[in-house]
């Protein structure tokens, strides 16, 4: 999540508010840039995993800005800011009171993984410009000071559930998986989907329409994820997603169809021969080549210079021709 701190973050400022230093604080010299790592905590994922779920997420999001663009009748850009993982504690923490959060059923069709709940979570400015717009209002967003009214959340239930599908789709094309809407949360703090100290994943998406911005937050748990990611990635290494027959059929007669209009020389040749350099340079007009084939003896048909039939010499309406015979074998 964005420009959340941890809750040792949250200690160390504490304590420095009961304690302030009054000491005048001296320029220090530029250190070389450190990223702390939390040994108690190790990371669960690689980088490459992370990279296969962001991949999986920029589909979903090109998907539901088109969505959001076409019920707000403005244009709406979603980008994954940011994908990292934490402890839930530290994501619930960061919750406003009265935000909105999808519960959203995730239910993986191999028998080898538990399904799970995964939540979405939107600014509540978002949730009310959302109201404004599908009642045909066209102002700006604003935060009333009062909790969603049941009319509104079902409006709202209307929304998610069509972004709930989307999100399916776009997992599908990875990996098999079945979601639904279980409920719709509007306080982020009551909500106990996962131990305090469970490892989750979350995905940070940045929603930007005319002239308003704000951020929303899938949290995923960890809960067979790694194998889920490990298990499509290696898939999507192995098959770049195979298409169905019949588009693998159309998309080779598509090709099939440019390589016919390509130019080839095809020559029937009679036979080969060899000759000295001064044989060559006595040669007059009206000389006689003896050549080793019978002239009823099948010749040679190439094409770009490889041989690819068996010919007759003949002739079709008063013109030299040659008969194919049959194909050379490669």
């Amino acid at each position: 999540m964005a420009d959340i701190l941890s809750q040792n973050q949250i200690d160390e400022l504490l304590k420095k508010m009961q304690n302030p230093d009054t000491e005048e604080a001296v320029p220090e010299e530029p250190k070389a840039r450190v990223k702390e790592y939390d040994f108690s905590s190790p990371k669960k994922f690689t980088k490459d995993q992370l990279k296969s779920l962001n991949n999986l997420y920029e589909t979903f999001s090109r998907v539901a800005a088109s969505y959001f663009t076409s019920i707000m009748r403005d244009l709406c850009e979603v980008n994954v800011v940011q994908i990292e993982e934490q402890r839930y504690y530290e994501f619930s923490n960061a919750l406003p009171d009265n935000t909105l959060v999808a519960m959203v059923d995730f239910k993986p069709e191999e028998i080898a993984y538990d399904e799970s709940v995964l939540m979405m979570e939107f600014a509540p400015s978002f949730g009310y410009l959302l109201i404004e717009r599908l009642m045909g209002a066209i102002g700006d967003a604003y935060w009333p000071d009062r909790d969603y009214t049941d009319v509104e959340l079902a409006i709202l239930r209307s929304v998610v559930d069509k972004i709930t599908e989307f999100l399916k789709d776009a997992w599908c094309n990875y990996f098999l998986v079945k979601t639904g809407l279980r409920s719709i949360e509007t306080n982020g703090r009551m909500i106990q989907a996962f131990a305090p100290q469970d490892v989750v994943v979350i995905i940070t998406l940045e929603i930007n329409c005319a002239n308003f911005t704000c951020t929303s937050n899938i949290c995923m748990p960890s809960e067979n994820l790694d194998a889920i990611i490990s298990s499509f990635s290696t898939k999507y290494a192995i098959s770049s997603k195979q298409q169905a027959p019949e588009r693998e059929k159309a998309k080779k007669d598509l090709v099939l169809d440019y390589l016919k209009q390509s130019d080839l020389v095809v020559a029937a040749v009679l036979d080969q021969c060899q000759m000295s350099f001064g044989e060559v340079m006595a040669l007059q007009v009206n000389d006689v080549i003896s050549l080793n084939k019978r002239i009823d003896s099948d010749i040679h048909v190439t094409v770009d210079g490889v041989p690819w039939y068996n010919a007759r010499l003949g002739e079709s309406r008063s013109k030299r021709a040659v008969k194919l015979v049959d194909s050379i074998t490669m």
